[in-house]
């Protein structure tokens, strides 16, 4: 099948907002992830403009766009996210964000004569990277992480593919912002991984800016892991739907005697789920003090301040099941 089978519009999301996105190095605004944002996102304003080669040039030109558009979040990839991470004050994520982008030329040829992988309004096709732009791309990279201040560590977020073999800036990143993390895929974001990872943090963002409150769903990780500790028919499927509607959270028990347990539901948790578990992962066994909506869970809990959904009762079999029920509701 075709990749676009993944994706979808979300007209609600950043309606009426500015969406700035960064591009990578030998790109442009006309690459495959501007005509995606722009699908998924059809009531925002996407700005996306040809970077100059010239690393101190783009950053002018970015800081000025910043200025003058006051854009309600940036995105950006690869070179696109070590601009993006120095655009401080804004809400932003950075993709696979090269860091240490001088590094990443020299490993990967990335001097002498280059070609644009995508058009560029100027018609350009090709650029030449000499010793000397080297240097200006690590004196320009060097500048990563200056001024942060806690407010600022707040709003940026690394999104990390664990299949790239080009770029990995993880733990460097990560002395610097908490919010980082892994996604399932390559250092060039396709279709599924950019539904599956960036878009839920596109949506954690626009909720927060808009103190929009959806209705609570816990998920026991027990509906989720069948007894071969894959996942349960439709599961996967399932969270990505709620996602869209609600606020989830998925609930395991909390350790009982090692931090073992701990680390196998969590990795679980990555493999299968990833990016929607991020930061939404609760260890307890007092599931009646969850307070929320919904509660998904094999066997109910007495007292519970939330609607118990008994996963496997003769109402809600499976996973299908349940979805019907929350289609009905509509996001209530």
């Amino acid at each position: 099948m075709m990749e676009n089978q993944y994706v979808k519009q979300f007209p609600d999301l950043l309606k009426g907002k500015k969406l700035l996105y960064v591009h990578g190095f030998g790109s442009s605004g006309q690459s495959g992830t501007v005509r995606r944002l722009r699908t998924v996102f059809p009531n925002a304003t996407v700005l996306a403009p040809d970077l100059p080669v010239h690393p101190v040039e783009a950053m002018v030109l970015l800081r000025q766009l910043c200025v003058d558009e006051r854009p309600d979040i940036i995105v950006g990839t690869s070179m696109g996210g070590m601009y993006t991470e120095q655009l401080r004050g804004f809400d932003r994520i950075c993709t696979n964000p090269a860091l240490c982008i001088a590094d990443t030329m020299h490993d990967h040829g990335l001097t002498g004569t280059q070609t644009f992988q995508n058009p560029r309004q100027d018609g350009v096709q090709t650029f030449y990277v000499d010793k000397a732009m080297v240097k200006e791309y690590r004196q320009v990279s060097e500048q990563r992480f200056e001024g942060i201040d806690d407010d600022d560590r707040q709003r940026v977020y690394g999104l990390f593919g664990d299949e790239d073999t080009v770029v990995d800036t993880f733990d460097l990143f990560h002395q610097h912002y908490p919010q980082a993390m892994h996604f399932h895929g390559e250092h060039r974001m396709d279709d599924r991984s950019f539904m599956h990872s960036v878009l839920p943090v596109i949506r954690w963002i626009d909720d927060h800016q808009e103190h929009r409150e959806r209705p609570i769903i816990y998920i026991g990780t027990e509906t989720l892991i069948d007894p071969h500790r894959q996942p349960a028919p439709s599961c996967q499927k399932a969270v990505r739907q709620l996602i869209e509607h609600y606020q989830v959270y998925f609930v395991a028990p909390a350790p009982s005697s090692c931090l073992s347990e701990y680390g196998a539901v969590s990795q679980w948790l990555e493999q299968y789920v990833n990016v929607p578990a991020w930061g939404h992962t609760v260890f307890t066994n007092q599931r009646h003090l969850l307070y929320g909506d919904y509660l998904i869970e094999q066997t109910e809990t007495a007292d519970a301040m939330a609607t118990s959904i008994v996963f496997g009762s003769d109402t809600f079999k499976t996973w299908d099941d349940i979805l019907a029920y929350f289609d009905r509701l509509g996001g209530q």
